[in-house]
């Protein structure tokens, strides 16, 4: 049995998991000598949310972002997570975009490229993939585990070899929610070890507190590789410790060969940022708990603090158990979808409008429409016949795959922002968070604020310029459907809640 190797996230899910995304680059490159010389299978230091907050709270260009890490970082390759055909917007891009963006990103220091698609519809994730293949870049797809009726350990397994057909270097099973548990994870593991001939990752959350188990067993089974975070960064919404899991498997066949000592130093340097954060209120100490809740209800525990927030503000607090019954009834209207970005946000905004309007979708946004029209993809089990009228009315679902209606878009973009461009990578900016990037673009030009130090924890109103821009970035003029001022005046939405989403 080889070693076990280990992808550290701290520079990229960790944050994004208990501070929002907030994490900055002058705090990330001190450090990064450091881990370069621990011998991880990868740093995983791009993509996510981490292209959005950059632009939107940080004043950074995640591009030059990317470029100073991979300057430092000589020796381990780097690692991003990208949303296959939505790549790290909020909605479908045509093909010329996604081969744009993923030639630009490997051109600029990227290795392993992580690929899924909310839906497991391979359609979404081809392009990306042949894409990343084209550039040199290690193509890495993704099996996103759910439990359900229809998922099932044989549409797991034929979900990998087909993954494996399409060319993917290796495949991860992302288990975003935290729900994959041990024993079902050690028959998961053995079963796509068993049919595929590539490397497998397991990426997981210790939202539901079983994560370091659910390894263990995976590692038992013969997992290749798997996401852990330096302690300081760990737990809760986060992954599991590096440095506990790799004193675990020390003095036996599955030692990682990572040194204490090293990790230790890692760790130090982290743990005053910690302190920060969590004085600074960007960290809250409640998503470092244990949530059983998400494996009740399947729901990531991101989106269970979320779903709180929203409804305290809604002045609806006592909902929150009704809300958390519905979220399942939704996910099973609408086919059984992973609940991982965008899905999650959908399920999770539409069971709580059904709540508070009293009545089961009188209220849909156009996510939700979208989603049953088959606009994001085919959904793992086939939506009912009168949700789709109810929902849809007279229109048609579609049946192709969702980028074929997508016209080329690249030099439309180009066009529109010229007059902002000092990069060849701004375009890509512009394309993927059109508002986002042009505010960027003209503090780049005009003079940038002095950075807060540490990110302050935004207030509701910051909160709402985020959905605003989201809203936006899908092609909504405003988010007047998402405030529901009928509703509640003023109040936030839950789409796009919070940095804190699983991806």
């Amino acid at each position: 049995m080889a070693k076990v190797k280990i992808t550290e996230t701290v520079l990229r899910d960790a944050h994004q998991s208990l501070i929002a995304t907030r994490m900055r680059l002058e705090d990330m490159l001190p450090i990064i000598d450091k881990l370069d010389d621990i011998g991880y299978h990868s740093l995983e230091a791009w993509g996510g949310a981490t292209f959005d907050a950059c632009l939107r709270f940080l004043n950074e260009d995640p591009w030059h972002r990317l470029r100073a890490i991979k300057a430092k970082a000589k020796k381990t390759p780097l690692q991003m997570l990208l949303r296959g055909q939505n790549l790290l917007g909020y909605k479908h891009y045509a093909d010329d975009v996604v081969e744009y963006f993923v030639q630009k990103a490997v051109a600029n220091g990227m290795d392993i490229i992580r690929i899924f698609d909310a839906l497991n519809d391979p359609r979404n994730i081809e392009t990306a993939i042949k894409a990343c293949k084209k550039e040199g870049g290690h193509a890495q797809a993704t099996v996103c585990y759910t439990t359900s009726p229809v998922h099932s350990l044989d549409l797991f397994v034929a979900d990998a070899k087909r993954l494996e057909s399409m060319g993917a270097d290796s495949i991860c099973i992302k288990d975003m929610a935290g729900l994959l548990l041990p024993y079902a994870a050690y028959d998961l593991v053995k079963a796509i070890r068993e049919a595929v001939n590539i490397p497998l990752a397991l990426h997981s959350h210790y939202t539901s507190g079983t994560a370091s188990l659910t390894y263990l067993k995976a590692i038992e089974a013969g997992i290749t590789s798997v996401d852990c975070a330096i302690s300081p960064m760990s737990m809760g919404t986060s992954q599991p410790p590096t440095e506990s899991l790799v004193a675990s498997l020390q003095g036996t066949e599955y030692d990682t060969g990572l040194d204490l000592a090293k990790l230790s130093e890692i760790a130090e340097y982290f743990r005053p940022l910690r302190e920060e954060y969590i004085k600074s209120g960007l960290l809250d100490q409640k998503v470092l708990g244990v949530d059983v809740n998400a494996l009740i209800y399947q729901v990531p525990g991101g989106m269970l603090s979320n779903l709180v927030s929203q409804l305290k503000q809604s002045n609806a607090a006592d909902k929150y158990e009704e809300v958390l019954k519905e979220v399942p009834r939704v996910r099973e209207d609408f086919g059984y979808p992973p609940l991982v970005t965008p899905t999650s946000q959908i399920v999770g905004t539409q069971a709580v409008l059904n709540v508070l309007m009293g009545e089961r979708y009188k209220m849909v946004p156009k996510e939700s429409k979208a989603l049953v029209k088959g606009e994001y993809g085919k959904t793992p089990a086939p939506i009912p016949a009168e949700i789709t009228k109810l929902i849809l009315g007279d229109e048609q679902p579609i049946t192709c795959r969702p980028a074929d209606l997508i016209a080329p878009e690249l030099e439309a973009t180009r066009a529109k922002m010229k007059e902002y461009q000092q990069q060849d990578e701004d375009v890509l900016s512009y394309a993927l968070l059109p508002q986002v990037a042009e505010a960027y673009f003209k503090l780049r030009r005009d003079g940038f604020p002095e950075p807060e130090k540490p990110a302050e924890k935004k207030d509701d109103a910051a909160i709402a310029a985020v959905i605003a821009g989201a809203v936006a970035a899908l092609g909504e003029e405003d988010n007047t459907q998402y405030n529901i001022k009928s509703i509640r005046p003023a109040s936030v939405s839950p789409w796009v809640l919070s940095g804190r989403l699983r991806l």
